[in-house]
């Protein structure tokens, strides 16, 4: 019986995918970007704090993308959303990468 092989992960293409052809133009990702750009944060009251010391924070919008994903998806754990973040190809777009 003949099977369908995958291709060998370690051979490179000339012209790999982009995450954004691979997210579909309907997904919900799409909705929650649109969705949490067009908000004003400072239009809720919302104050980030800016340091100059350690490590550079993520822009808030951006923790508000990953939050609307995990409850869309049932998915309340910071943990299995930095998980989700690794793994799931809709998540590395959201986040760009």
């Amino acid at each position: 019986m003949q099977y369908i092989k995958g291709k060998d992960r370690s051979q490179c293409t000339l012209f790999p995918l982009c995450l954004d052809e691979i997210i579909d133009p309907a997904h919900d990702v799409r909705f929650i970007d649109l969705f949490a750009e067009s908000i004003s944060l400072p239009a809720f009251a919302f104050v980030a704090k800016q340091s100059l010391e350690g490590r550079p924070a993520y822009h808030p919008k951006d923790l508000l993308k990953l939050f609307l994903y995990g409850y869309l998806n049932g998915i309340r754990s910071s943990l299995a959303l930095e998980k989700q973040c690794h793994i799931n190809i809709e998540v590395r777009w959201l986040m760009r990468g």
